[in-house]
């Protein structure tokens, strides 16, 4: 991971084609049940997401007196409602699978404005946000910076993953400056929220996952046997996320900022492809061949 200060443009990109309702097999990792679902089950919680990301940093837009500031809020708005919307459009994939998708989104509604938004304060839902940005960026890196990592997948869905890659990685700091210069949030409350963050979004996706396994018909023993190796290959020493617990754990210095922590050193791979190409799937494949 680069070390830099440089900060990226916030490019909302619009109408993007990634073949979603092509032929893309069930098990579109290597075939493998775990992977593929860990990522099914992403994909599930991004729509509602990305909404309440979306309110949580607006509850302080008329405080912001920085353009620079309300125009990053605004681009930022525009890029997480497309992640909301594409998402959805693979989410319809899982439902003709038999998952239960709808009642998976209203529960996850239910949780995040049913009870943050109505027990927690409009500063700690911000830092939940802020704190759920810097995960998310901290997973762009983990998954395209190491070419292994996502070499056995359906171009498509990979591409798909790698624009919402980018884009998290040029909005990461927003909801960030936001709680820090206008919400005023304090060092235990930032933490405070990551700690929520940390152990709630992992749950979330495993639950979710209990459900997709379940629908594929696995037997008890078939389960047991996919979690035990799926586990292994997310948190083994070099596994999916050992490598990037350096970029994790620089949340808690005091003195953090999401620009510190360094940058995608692939991103330029995947935005020359698309500002030459439009294609996003050309993009995402430049963006997979440019990791180590």
């Amino acid at each position: 991971m680069q070390q830099t200060g440089q900060q990226h443009a916030i490019v909302p990109r619009e109408k993007l084609d990634f073949g979603l309702d092509g032929d893309i097999p069930k098990y579109w990792f290597a075939g493998d049940p775990f992977k593929t679902r860990f990522f099914d089950a992403l994909s599930t919680l991004f729509p509602e997401g990305e909404k309440f990301f979306i309110v949580c940093v607006r509850d302080f837009s008329a405080g912001i007196t920085d353009p620079q500031l309300a125009q990053e809020v605004r681009d930022f708005t525009r890029q997480e409602g497309q992640h909301g919307m594409v998402h959805t459009r693979f989410n319809t994939r899982l439902e003709e699978q038999g998952i239960k998708v709808q009642r998976l989104m209203e529960r996850q509604k239910d949780v995040m404005f049913g009870v943050f938004r109505r027990l927690f304060s409009r500063r700690y839902t911000l830092a939940l946000t802020a704190a759920s940005e810097h995960m998310t960026a901290v997973m762009a890196h983990s998954f395209f910076e190491r070419r292994e990592i996502l070499q056995d997948t359906d171009p498509r869905i990979r591409a798909m993953y790698a624009w919402h890659a980018i884009e998290e990685i040029e909005h990461k700091a927003v909801a960030f400056d936001v709680m820090q210069k206008v919400a005023k949030v304090g060092y235990f409350t930032r933490i405070l929220a990551m700690l929520h963050v940390s152990w709630g979004m992992p749950l979330h996706t495993f639950i979710i996952m209990a459900h997709m396994f379940r629908v594929d018909g696995f037997s008890l023993g078939r389960r047991a046997g996919i979690w035990l190796r799926g586990l292994w290959w997310l948190y083994k020493p070099g596994g999916l996320y050992a490598p990037v617990l350096g970029h994790y754990f620089a949340y808690y210095k005091p003195g953090y900022h999401p620009w510190k922590a360094g940058q995608m050193r692939t991103y330029s791979s995947w935005t020359d492809t698309f500002e030459r190409t439009g294609d996003p799937i050309a993009a995402g494949n430049a963006l997979h061949a440019a990791g180590i």
